[in-house]
């Protein structure tokens, strides 16, 4: 939806060739639609799952896993706030990643409240409608819009905001269709939308009051003043840039920009001039051609046609003269038997003929198709019934062919006008991002990665929270990287694990106990390198020692006292706590030392040993 009403939004102010619709759809052919929390193999060794980042509908955190042991997150856009269409973005999967790419975008960033924010929206549409001025709110093509187009939507259908009175739209070239998708997508989205789903049947984005246009025409047919959300957010192009140089010069209307652009962008330059200043609006539009462009342009669409149709009368020459040779070879052959000095007569021969019978004549009609295969020809299953019909049909309503509209060919005219900026111009975020003060949280509190990337921000904002990190003791990240654009990174960390071969005599005399999800064994062997016979490559391969060795024991888990408690009860033995120590029968203790291993003191008897038994249980001993 972005990249169409991108697109639109440019050719119908220049002549924009960069990609056309066709590309975009043939590029989103080939994207795989996974769910969040779907692991999905990439390749030999590397997996990849998403987790909700709380941005958008679709907006992702990619935990990229390697080999089972180095993960790297890449968590760009994120907002931890829980919003009305979407749930906030949840950390408990991605912890301590071994690298971290995240941006600096609002490391330096302060929001306002939500309850605030939304009351500031309110109290300055309001102040403006109700002087009969227009509000013009731009935003994005299908992200963020969403979540406006709730809030606007709830504070029409309340009665007491008064705001029913006036009208409301959404202008954009695909806006039927954002809707129409934001429909079939609710298991993206917040639980409040999907449990108002399940338990009422009502589909959170079908809108009683907000009306979808798709033109100027369209929206100059709903009574003013009115409260307009249109696209495209940095007003480059679209429905927005030609409603700014209609609406700026009233100071009773009003423009919300949403979201922060680059400075460059038109809407940077409007927060920082208004009010009471003059800009330069570039507009461009398409104009039906006229007078001699008309006719150069129809001179070239017919010469096209022409050579076009020279090409398919040559390619159907081609398949005339073959046709020919056909018959010529069929005019040859008789179906009688030739007498042998008529024979003789047209053919003379050094040889000795033999008497040749001809067969019958069989011409095979040579067969026509196309890229779908076959032509069909309908004569061939039509009923002469139908026929019959069909011909009475013909001569009593004669046929009328309607006449195609042919496209009207246009250019774009360009102009640049300077615009006196009277109207209120104020900036409510909508972005949906997390500001400074949350992200460091986060990074020091929650994710604690390893190593960092610092990408997508300013370079003082970039600087401020690579400082941060460095100088947090909670971190304690090891590299912190702040590429510049273009700039390779080198984030291979070392690794003290590597992959052997087992001998299958090691694998058998290994004795495993299982830990949790895994199975553990201790194992005495040399390492050595052997062949592969497939690859040719040099491998690590386990033997075992010649001669055998004995180790400690080693116990591995960290069983909690009441877990204990709980399997004493149930082999029949009394256990209660008493300051601390887990009493057993009252002959044995349990504690748990300051050193966190589990002590066992008791009486030699035969509860000591059921019970050393059973505590031997929740350990993996190798």
């Amino acid at each position: 939806m972005f990249l169409y009403d991108y697109h639109e939004s440019k050719n119908s102010s220049e002549d924009f060739n960069i990609f056309t619709l066709d590309d975009v759809d043939a590029v989103f052919d080939h994207f795989n639609q996974l769910k969040y929390s779907q692991t999905v193999p990439v390749c030999a060794g590397i997996s990849i799952t998403p987790f909700p980042a709380g941005h958008m509908v679709g907006g992702t955190m990619w935990k990229i896993l390697k080999d089972s042991e180095e993960d790297i997150v890449y968590a760009v856009d994120i907002n931890h706030k829980k919003e009305r269409h979407l749930n906030g973005a949840v950390f408990n999967n991605i912890l301590k990643p071994s690298l971290l790419i995240t941006d600096a975008y609002n490391a330096t960033f302060e929001y306002k409240k939500r309850r605030k924010r939304d009351q500031e929206l309110i109290s300055t549409i309001l102040e403006t409608v109700r002087r009969n001025g227009n509000v013009i709110i731009v935003v994005d093509t299908a992200g963020r819009v969403l979540e406006l187009m709730q809030l606007l939507e709830q504070l029409w259908r309340n009665a007491e905001s008064g705001l029913s009175a006036y009208s409301l739209a959404l202008l954009n070239h695909v806006g039927y269709n954002v809707v129409d998708f934001a429909k079939n997508m609710l298991e993206w989205m917040s639980d409040m939308v999907t449990k108002q789903f399940e338990e009422q049947r009502s589909y959170p984005f079908h809108f009683k009051h907000l009306h979808l246009c798709h033109s100027l025409h369209e929206l100059e047919k709903l009574p003013l003043p009115y409260v307009l959300l249109t696209s495209q957010a940095d007003l480059s192009s679209g429905f927005a840039r030609n409603l700014l140089a209609v609406s700026a010069e009233s100071a009773e209307n009003c423009i919300i920009v949403t979201q922060r652009t680059k400075p460059d962008t038109l809407a940077s330059r409007l927060l920082s001039n208004a009010p009471n200043n003059t800009i330069d609006i570039t507009i461009g539009k398409r104009v039906p051609l006229e007078g001699k462009e008309l006719e150069e342009h129809l001179a070239r669409v017919a010469k096209k046609k022409q050579e076009e149709k020279m090409e398919v009368e040559e390619e159907m020459g081609d398949d005339t003269d073959e046709e020919g040779e056909d018959d010529e070879a069929l005019v040859q052959r008789h179906d009688v038997p030739i007498p042998e000095e008529v024979q003789h007569k047209k053919k003379q021969s050094f040889f000795k003929q033999h008497k040749v019978y001809p067969m019958f004549p069989y011409h095979e009609e040579k067969i026509k198709w196309d890229e779908y295969g076959e032509i069909i020809k309908h004569e061939h299953f039509r009923m002469d019934d139908d026929i019959y019909r069909e011909e009475n049909q013909e001569a009593e309503k004669p046929v009328v062919v309607p006449d195609v509209p042919e496209e009207i060919p246009t250019k774009c005219v360009t102009s640049r006008i300077k615009t006196q900026v009277n109207c209120r111009v104020k900036f409510i975020d909508f972005e949906g991002r997390s500001d400074g003060e949350s992200i460091k949280r986060i990074l020091s509190a929650v994710l604690k990665p390893r190593q960092m990337i610092i990408i997508h921000g300013t370079p003082d904002s970039s600087r401020h929270l690579a400082e941060f990190c460095s100088k947090s003791k909670d971190m304690g990240v090891s590299h912190i990287f702040v590429p510049g654009v273009g700039e390779t990174v080198n984030a291979t960390s070392e690794r003290h694990i590597y992959q052997v071969k087992l001998k299958d005599a090691l694998v058998t005399a290994a004795k495993f106990s299982r830990a949790k999800e895994a199975e553990l064994a201790w194992i005495n062997a040399v390492i050595g390198m052997q062949m592969t016979e497939e690859t040719k490559e040099q491998v690590a391969v386990l033997e075992p020692l010649p001669t055998k060795s004995s180790h400690t024991p080693v116990f591995i888990n960290e069983p909690r006292l009441s877990d204990l408690r709980q399997v004493l009860i149930k082999n029949g033995i009394q256990a209660d706590f008493n300051g601390g120590v887990l009493v057993c029968n009252g002959r044995v203790a349990i504690r748990r030392s300051t050193e966190g291993k589990v002590q066992l003191e008791g009486a030699v008897c035969d509860d000591y040993y059921k019970i050393r038994t059973l505590l031997y249980g929740l350990y993996a001993i190798i």
